[in-house]
């Protein structure tokens, strides 16, 4: 009687162990086919985008230069992003960057004064337009509006202050390819004798990356440089159609005559992407180049909430 009950409990718990290792095993098979699936409605929606961004860019002319990366998995959409375009006031961002390597080097300090003269006042200085000659700001003071409000008298300023080749070499040290500076931002004279700032889609995105994944310098001045960046005031591109609301956008925008862009990284509940338009064009005004950022960002962004 005793043997029977020993192989009755033994006989149990062999079929216990192999109902529970049947189970497990359907539970894992189950999560990895949900896992297949998703992933497969992912890339289905992925591909959608990028014939839906590919047929915008189109539409639009043969101007753009576009980088749009999954930060999530990695994938990417580009078209012409290794094409040379004058980068107006996205040249800001190295410069910021630039700023903090050099106060790293010791070579500044974010705490060196800066004196402004009149005759370095330009337009497009909504922070220091106002301020009388002979104000004392600091280097970071400057960095601040510069990058929010892309005051060009503080970008001169910073440029005089850490000087052309300085700068083109910490350029090179970020790792920036055809990305440089020729000339102080609203010098139209040196522009018309063919003296220009460039750079491409793939170096802003380069750059916003290394950014994101604290890969510049360190995590802390990673996060300084992006929530300078998410301060931005100029919200006419890439936050246009979006939502305010659970949405955080780290960007930096350029505009001169014939030239727009914006560039950044946008933050969502379900998930982060990159986006970089730069768009050289023939239009009297910017209104339909920054539609079509606009356009192209909410497309990223609806490409996310489509996703369970």
């Amino acid at each position: 009687m005793t043997k029977r009950i020993i192989f009755i409990c033994v006989l149990a718990c062999f079929l216990g162990s192999i109902t529970y290792f049947s189970y497990t095993r359907y539970q894992i098979f189950k999560k990895a086919e949900e896992k297949r699936v998703l992933f497969e409605k992912r890339k289905a929606a992925w591909d959608n985008l990028k014939i839906a961004v590919k047929n915008r860019i189109e539409a639009f002319g043969n101007h753009s230069s576009v980088v749009i990366k999954d930060l999530d998995l990695g994938w990417e959409i580009d078209y012409n992003k290794d094409k040379l375009v004058p980068s107006a006031s996205l040249v800001k961002i190295p410069i910021m960057l630039s700023c903090f390597y050099a106060a790293e080097e010791k070579k500044i300090g974010l705490k060196d004064t800066i004196y402004l003269k009149a005759s370095e006042k330009v337009e497009g200085s909504k922070a220091l337009g106002e301020k009388p000659a002979g104000s004392v700001f600091t280097v970071e003071e400057l960095i601040e509006p510069m990058i929010t409000q892309s005051d060009n008298t503080a970008t001169n300023l910073l440029i005089d202050y850490l000087g052309f080749d300085t700068l083109d070499a910490y350029f090179k040290k970020i790792g920036l390819k055809n990305t440089n500076l020729a000339r102080k931002m609203l010098d139209f004279k040196e522009r018309k004798e063919g003296v220009e700032n460039y750079t491409t889609a793939e170096d802003m995105a380069f750059v916003l990356e290394e950014l994101y994944r604290s890969n510049f310098m360190n995590k802390e001045v990673s996060k300084q440089c992006l929530l300078l960046l998410g301060q931005q005031k100029i919200n006419d591109r890439i936050p246009r159609k979006l939502p305010k609301e659970g949405t955080f956008i780290a960007h930096k925008t350029g505009l001169e005559r014939h030239v727009c862009h914006d560039v950044g990284i946008v933050y969502t509940p379900k998930g982060n992407f990159l986006i970089c338009v730069l768009i050289k064009h023939g239009n009297k005004v910017a209104e339909p180049a920054k539609k079509l950022i606009s356009n192209i960002a909410l497309l990223t962004y609806n490409y996310f909430q489509s996703l369970n």
